[in-house]
């Protein structure tokens, strides 16, 4: 059979790898963290940083050369690929889980991608900017926004803010409404690094709601 109604999907993944969540209310847990290629708010080429709606992401998401990256035609052969990366280096025994990151992984990550996922026993998380509507069947949807970028997920579990931003619909006060269990700050990652933790931890410490989420997997050495 043919046609295009017959065509399996191409996902397009830049890396996957075991590890630690590093950040917010999962830090700590093993996962495999698959990083979709592709964002919608910055090439992910240098040359387009400054002119990007993010301009401060410290991922490389571009392409599907890094470490057991690649294409996968179809969800079962995306689902194959995430159980064989977790088999071989995951830990014994607990509920498998892969973290769905990028870029923006809702580029990608579709029904029938998780549905696969959840075959293969897997509980799903995804990471991701908001601009996109998420899936049904998530088990954990944390959102990082970022001004001058739509918010179309205005609900899940963690909202994740970087700080400090200046544009005045990045401050924390224009997201607590929002329908999430929990609320975290996390430091801007750039040269002014030590300010920005000084900065955020005032702020958690003013504001209680908001909770500090450090990136302690580069504390501590971890991809």
């Amino acid at each position: 059979m043919g046609g295009e109604g017959t065509r399996m999907k191409t996902y397009s993944v830049k890396e996957a790898y075991v590890t630690l969540q590093g950040e917010g209310a999962q830090t700590g847990r093993a996962a495999v963290f698959l990083r979709f290629a592709g964002c919608n708010l910055w090439s992910g080429l240098e040359r387009d940083r400054a002119s990007a709606v993010c301009n401060f992401c410290d991922t490389d998401f571009v392409g599907t050369d890094g470490t057991n990256g690649g294409k996968f035609i179809g969800p079962g052969a995306l689902a194959d690929h995430v159980a064989k990366v977790w088999h071989h280096d995951g830990p014994q025994g607990g509920a498998p889980y892969v973290i769905c990151t990028g870029g923006e992984p809702l580029l990608q990550l579709d029904t029938p991608a998780i549905t696969a996922l959840k075959a293969k026993g897997f509980e799903i998380g995804v990471e991701t900017n908001g601009t996109q509507v998420a899936p049904p069947d998530l088990d954990w949807i944390c959102v990082s926004p970022k001004a001058n970028a739509p918010l179309k997920q205005t609900s899940g579990h963690e909202l994740k803010l970087v700080y400090p931003q200046t544009q005045p619909e990045a401050q924390p006060t224009c997201f607590e409404s929002l329908q999430f269990e929990h609320f975290f700050l996390q430091p801007k990652d750039d040269t002014a690094q030590a300010e920005n933790i000084a900065a955020t931890a005032a702020y958690c410490m003013k504001y209680p709601k908001w909770r500090l989420s450090l990136q302690t997997h580069k504390l501590i050495g971890l991809p």
